[in-house]
């Protein structure tokens, strides 16, 4: 388990697991007021949380799967990134992809967060990559229908 240092200047309650063995914790809009998103409309949600992430590990943001099936709400850059370095406040991107406006409260669970462990590469510049392997260079719907 790794410890993450967390500031809540929020009212409403720390990220949490909703059950034992999730992966993702809850996080709330930090809002004084509701806040409708029209079609397409994005906005970027104050969370008023900040953490201390150890080395090695990112946070991710990702979308809650009943707000994006039930109301077409998803978070823009999913999963978004939470650098070991940010030590500001957690901003949630949503975009509503439905046709039909739809309002996020105050504190309402917008996203989720999950803990993840992060590898740094090393590049080393070649001058061609060969392609003798059974996809080659085949892209999208190489390996059937989509």
């Amino acid at each position: 388990m790794v410890k993450i240092y967390i500031e809540n200047s929020s009212k409403f309650e720390m990220p949490k697991y909703a059950h034992p063995g999730d992966s993702g914790m809850d996080i709330r809009a930090n809002i004084e007021e509701p806040v409708t998103l029209g079609p397409l409309e994005r906005y970027i949600f104050p969370t008023g949380i900040k953490v201390i992430i150890p080395e090695g590990f990112e946070i991710q943001v990702r979308s809650r799967s009943g707000l994006a099936a039930k109301r077409g709400i998803a978070v823009l850059n999913s999963p978004g990134t939470i650098d070991q370095s940010f030590r500001g406040e957690i901003g949630v991107i949503l975009v509503n992809l439905s046709n039909e406006a739809q309002t996020i409260e105050p504190g309402e669970r917008v996203a989720q967060l999950v803990v993840a462990r992060v590898e740094t590469a090393e590049l080393e510049k070649i001058e061609k990559v060969p392609e003798n392997t059974e996809r080659g260079s085949g892209a999208y719907g190489n390996s059937g229908r989509f």
